[in-house]
């Protein structure tokens, strides 16, 4: 699977990049627009529903808990430093998808037992699309993560992030990645939808046999 997360360094309006990963055939798209008001998130999520309910595609915010539940979207992905999740749980209700940020397995281990529907595991590799970034983790640190998380029985569908390019893409799921969550390089590609096209026919044979409930 792909997420899509919404870059505000990229010269294209947030607005558009969504429409052209939509038209790229992504369906699951995270709202990242950590500087801006409320409002200013409210207007692009105004313009963006629309087209994600016409693509069936998921919808979520980063971070803005309230506002998520204001604007009715699908859930939130949440930071090691945003609210916990039981907390958002609590105001998104049974129904809202919640995402959680971990750079260990100890991070894992922290949430795994609230409830949670995904893990985005990162940074693998350095980003400028994050400030703080965590340490980076590599295809090493990741796979590493992924067979601690299967040692344990921790069975809750875990992506990357950080940093992802198309080449990074088959090394991730044969580490034992559920998917890929990417922003930079389908935000500052050429062609947006033609970007996002090809990280999905990467990621098609693995989508058979490896199917997360998200």
């Amino acid at each position: 699977m792909l997420q899509y997360i919404t870059s505000t360094s990229s010269p294209v309006p947030v607005v558009e990049q969504v429409k052209q990963v939509l038209d790229g055939g992504c369906r699951w798209i995270q709202v990242r627009m950590k500087d801006a008001t409320d409002e200013e998130i409210t207007k692009v999520v105004e313009q963006i529903m629309p087209m994600c309910i016409e693509k069936e595609a998921f919808l979520i915010l980063n971070d803005r808990v309230e506002l998520a539940k204001t604007l009715n979207v699908g859930g939130v992905h949440l930071g090691k430093m945003d609210m916990l999740p039981s907390q958002a749980r609590m105001i998104l209700g049974p129904a809202a998808v919640i995402g959680c940020t971990a750079n260990t397995i100890d991070d894992i281990i922290a949430v795994h037992a609230l409830d949670i529907d995904y893990i985005g595991i990162g940074p693998f590799r350095y980003t400028d699309t994050k400030k703080n970034l965590a340490p980076v983790l590599g295809i090493e640190g990741i796979k590493n993560i992924c067979d601690q998380m299967q040692q344990r029985e921790i069975n809750i569908a875990h992506v990357a992030v950080g940093g992802i390019k198309k080449e990074d893409v088959k090394a991730l799921m044969d580490a034992g990645c559920n998917g890929v969550a990417v922003s930079g390089a389908i935000a500052f590609a050429d062609d947006i939808a033609k970007a996002t096209a090809e990280f999905l026919e990467i990621l098609a044979p693995y989508e058979k046999s490896n199917n997360p409930a998200v």
